[in-house]
């Protein structure tokens, strides 16, 4: 399985519930894609308190390293993806991301 883990520092101008709708539209496309499962997201609430400003995440799990490239693929993922880079600090550069074979 390989867990795809998204961490993004959002401008401070981006309210909540842009950043809630960009996650339901991720999920949903989870939900569809052969390969995806277990979308979850949200705002972090460590109590560690170590984010360094990448305040929201999410992972979505892939039964392969080919589930994700179609996901990587897909128009949709595109789309939502190109609204996560438009309200990230820096663009591209307040996104990291991490893919896991776990």
């Amino acid at each position: 399985m390989i867990r795809h883990i998204v961490l993004t520092k959002f401008n401070s101008e981006t309210p909540e519930d842009k950043i809630a709708s960009i996650y339901a539209g991720l999920s949903a496309l989870a939900d569809k894609l052969p390969g995806a499962q277990s979308f979850v997201g949200g705002r972090s609430e460590s109590p560690e308190q170590i984010e360094r400003g990448y305040m929201h995440g999410f992972v979505i799990d892939f039964d392969s390293w080919d589930a994700l490239k179609g996901y990587a693929e897909n128009e949709e993922h595109q789309a939502l993806g190109g609204q996560l880079v438009a309200n990230a600090i820096g663009g591209i550069d307040g996104i990291l991301v991490l893919d896991l074979d776990v």
